[in-house]
């Protein structure tokens, strides 16, 4: 086991993408794989000079892959125990797709479940109520280079309580905004007497997947049904846009969150599971 060298992010892609294939869904989070893109490595396990597994590295949860051909040779469980050693006490680590042998490995290692994100999906074709916006609410697309920090100061206020969104730097939203898939005009901000009140931003997919990428709504914007209004302006977007199928991420524990989207229905797809130390 050993550092991430300069010159092999291609190769921890690559095991990264075989995995996903393998399992029918990918290993890492976006945010770890933007990390490893931007060259802020992690931990590599070799074999012949050839990187069969990677452990990112994050003060909020570690995350894990190992190539489908190397497995059941403990790479897994060696890179586990070298982030929960790196991050103490407070050791976490995310498991995407809730796939057994991840529960298994983190039940031998004492690990217990402590959240859960749903992934839910639904057809872009049938039944989409329009979006009803109140009276005092003004809505429009997003400006790269006007908007970025009253995007920020929302997602913080609310997220507050959610680390991975609500402590996103202007870092991170610049790292998005330089992607492929960025279109700022699939970014919706609403605005209630000059003031940002909430946002929806879509992001699309290769595959033709359209994703309610984040909704946040501000704290002191409650009670307007934003979160409803901006959820359906952007999947009227993305279906305007030609993408078959919607999918979203939502915390298992955000219930308001998830009857929304059942509502509007969308179902259970996948699973990603946060493990953590007895000691949490």
């Amino acid at each position: 086991m050993r550092e991430l060298k300069d010159g092999e992010v291609i190769d921890v892609l690559a095991v990264i993408e075989a995995a996903a294939d393998a399992d029918g869904v990918g290993p890492l989070s976006e945010h770890a794989v933007l990390a490893l893109r931007g060259g802020h490595g992690g931990l590599v396990i070799s074999d012949d000079d050839t990187i069969v597994a990677y452990a990112h590295r994050d003060p909020e949860a570690g995350e894990l892959v190992v190539h489908p051909k190397h497995r059941r040779l403990g790479h897994g469980r060696a890179l586990l125990r070298a982030l929960r050693e790196a991050a103490g006490e407070s050791f976490r680590v995310w498991a995407h797709g809730d796939l057994p042998a991840a529960a298994a490995l983190a039940e031998t290692e004492g690990l217990t479940r402590v959240r859960a994100l749903f992934q839910m999906r639904r057809p872009a074709s049938g039944p989409l109520p329009e979006p009803h916006l109140a009276e005092c609410v003004t809505l429009r697309t997003f400006e790269p280079g006007r908007d970025e920090n009253a995007w920020l100061h929302v997602n913080a206020r609310a997220f507050a309580h959610h680390p991975e969104q609500g402590a996103w730097t202007i870092e991170d939203v610049r790292d998005r905004e330089a992607e492929d898939w960025f279109d700022p005009s699939g970014l919706f901000l609403a605005e209630r007497d000059g003031r940002l009140a909430g946002f929806h931003w879509t992001k699309v997919h290769p595959d033709g997947l359209g994703e309610v990428y984040v909704v946040g709504i501000d704290p002191d914007a409650q009670g307007f049904g934003l979160g409803r209004t901006l959820t359906l302006t952007g999947l009227h977007h993305l279906r305007d846009v030609g993408v078959d199928q919607f999918m979203l991420y939502v915390d298992e524990s955000n219930t308001a969150a998830v009857h929304l989207y059942e509502s509007l229905g969308f179902t259970p797809h996948t699973v990603d599971v946060m493990y953590a130390s007895n000691s949490e």
